[in-house]
């Protein structure tokens, strides 16, 4: 750990979440966390991303990238950020409020029989706390945010709520996906945030319907390419995810057109050893 006055030269990344990072950089971001006022992190964050231009295509902040290197650099010493506020700091679980979705009402129908099958985009305070409760509570690797740029969604239909979905920034390196693509180190670095990661699946325990994963995974390629760019101001190109095996084969996602690419050979986005499917 450090006192904040180290070397600046001494275990500084060269790429902070993507981005080219050196000395300057951590300089002025120890100037930032010395004159935030309020003294917050999320304020930290937004002077930051003003302080180093860390902007998205159509010029607004990338809080949540920020707030992510942040806190990297305060775990390696490199930085002190002050503690977090709200009293729900990092390592404790998201508390679920089963009270923001509807009551479960079992489905067993025919997927013809799904009228009005749709995703809702998670766009105010209560459809997210249902979409971060639903998954804490039903999707077997729990809640936790997802990084970078990303895109969340309530699936939904006439009768009801289904389920959750949810995108975020891609694995950083993946050999499969890298091999496949046939892209450079510069040329992923430049083009990497053009992929999305589909970081949480979830269809709800009560929801027996056939082929309704592979249905949505579907909608959902097809709602992310007109999201994304309307959000963030970048097409998406590609589509990621890893599946747990032996826990999951991944049927639903070659049965939505989905390629499998091969094994990872360390952790992926959720902290497993997982296969690679794109």
């Amino acid at each position: 750990m450090t006192d904040g006055t180290e070397d600046p030269g001494q275990g500084i990344p060269s790429r902070l979440c993507g981005r080219p990072f050196n000395e300057t950089d951590l300089a002025r971001i120890r100037q930032e966390v010395t004159r935030a006022q309020p003294p917050l992190r999320a304020e930290i964050a937004r002077r930051v991303c003003r302080a180093l231009e860390w902007t998205d295509l159509q010029g607004r902040p990338k809080l949540m990238s920020a707030r992510v290197g942040l806190l990297r650099l305060h775990r390696a010493g490199l930085i002190e950020l002050p503690p977090p506020s709200g009293g729900n700091g990092n390592g404790r679980r998201y508390r679920a409020r089963p009270e923001t979705w509807p009551e479960p009402v079992p489905v067993s129908a025919p997927l013809r029989a799904l009228s009005g099958l749709h995703l809702v985009s998670v766009s105010d305070r209560r459809t997210s706390h249902c979409w971060n409760s639903l998954i804490e509570c039903y999707h077997y690797l729990g809640y936790s945010p997802l990084p970078g740029a990303q895109l969340r969604y309530l699936i939904q239909f006439d009768g009801g709520l289904l389920g959750a979905i949810g995108f975020g920034a891609a694995a950083w390196k993946v050999a499969a996906r890298d091999h496949w693509i046939g892209w450079t180190p510069a040329q992923r670095q430049a083009h990497l945030g053009r992929v999305l990661n589909n970081a949480r699946f979830l269809i709800l325990p009560w929801v027996q319907v056939k082929h309704l994963a592979s249905k949505v995974l579907a909608l959902a390629a097809r709602q992310v390419t007109i999201d994304f760019p309307a959000r963030y101001g970048e097409r998406v190109v590609l589509l990621e995810t890893f599946v747990e095996i032996p826990r999951f084969a991944g049927t639903c996602y070659r049965a939505a057109n989905w390629h499998y690419l091969g094994e990872t050979t360390g952790r992926g986005k959720t902290d497993r050893t997982h296969q690679a499917a794109l």
